[in-house]
């Protein structure tokens, strides 16, 4: 039914999920700081998020005839985003920076992925991967903001 490229984009996008959501766990772990209380339930937020996404996905990919990475050894191996131990020692600020540039790093993938599914004809995919977008778009404005960043800043 559907192209090997977008088994491919939605199996890489599930193992990307499957180490961010451990990385948002370690951050929601580790904060430390004067905004502990926020940012601790913020991390929880999304990384709730990141599983429904997850699972989301997984599913698309089974009902496709794909079969999802499901082992953490194959999330590391294939995911547009890596672990780093090291950032459990971040600032408050470092951390939620840390997130932004994991949450670019997935926009970016997320709009490659577009590409792939529009190109095959996979509607139902292409929504799905769009919606992420702009949930991720999203949650980036609002921890740039947290920053006191504008929404395009790089910093």
């Amino acid at each position: 039914m559907t192209n090997t490229n977008v088994k491919e984009v939605l199996n890489k996008l599930v193992a990307t999920q499957g180490l961010f959501y451990t990385r948002l766990h370690q951050f929601h772990w580790y904060i430390k700081g004067q905004h502990f209380f926020s940012l601790h339930e913020k991390f929880e937020e999304l990384y709730n998020g990141v599983s429904e996404s997850m699972d989301e996905v997984a599913e698309r990919l089974l009902a496709i005839g794909g079969q999802p990475y499901s082992t953490l050894g194959e999330f590391i191996e294939h995911s547009v985003i890596e672990e780093r131990v090291e950032d459990k020692n971040l600032s408050e600020s470092e951390m939620v920076q840390a997130v932004i540039n994991d949450f670019k790093t997935l926009r970016d993938f997320l709009s490659d992925g577009i590409k792939v599914t529009e190109e095959n004809g996979d509607d139902i995919s292409n929504d799905m991967l769009i919606a992420m977008k702009g949930d991720i778009e999203k949650n980036t404005w609002m921890l740039q903001a947290f920053l006191g960043n504008d929404a395009l800043d790089e910093k």
